[in-house]
């Protein structure tokens, strides 16, 4: 590995730090840095020459800085999309990934509630919607990621909604009319 870029074997040295921990192999096992007397510099060595040695060192550290920033600024844009705006009186879906359902597996539950009308933004990402009455142990105000605008369909008469559920001594019942 002798004369490889100092990407390649910057990752194998002991005095490296590590993402896990936030510091290197040496200071887990010893509980210290390790101490380096000198860069072995003799008293021969011309000035000029180490000076320029110095500065290659920095420029292959800038190099290096620069492309894992741009890397971590990369990864960390991937899940920063821009989020959608809702306005107060907007229908919206919410997402049933937090709320606890009386199905019997998760997997039958019905992956997104409602819709149900925002009535008012409380932060840039936060809204305050009109929920059913069944739902009053729930507090009515979710971050926008859990949200869905609902859309509207253009051939009139399209999308029906179901009616809401009876409920008999504190279960839902559905009136079935047809099989």
């Amino acid at each position: 590995m002798i004369g490889t870029p100092s990407s390649l074997w910057l990752n194998l040295l002991t005095i490296t730090l590590t993402t896990s921990t936030k510091q290197s192999p040496f200071c887990t096992v010893y509980g210290r840095d390790p101490q380096f007397d000198s860069v072995h510099i003799t008293q021969d060595t011309p000035s000029g020459k180490l000076s320029t040695k110095v500065q290659s060192v920095q420029q292959d550290f800038k190099r290096e800085l620069e492309f894992f920033i741009n890397w971590f600024k990369r990864y960390a844009d991937k899940s920063k999309a821009t989020p959608p705006v809702f306005n107060p009186g907007d229908i919206v879906w919410l997402s049933s990934k937090h709320i606890k359902s009386k199905r019997p597996t998760k997997k039958l539950s019905e992956r997104w509630l409602g819709p149900f009308p925002i009535l008012k933004k409380v932060s840039t990402h936060t809204c305050h919607l009109k929920l059913a009455s069944q739902w009053n142990s729930i507090p009515p105000i979710f971050h926008i990621s859990l949200l869905k605008p609902v859309k509207t369909s253009t051939i009139p008469n399209q999308n029906q909604e179901p009616p809401p559920p009876i409920i008999i001594e504190e279960e839902e019942e559905w009136d079935v009319s047809n099989t």
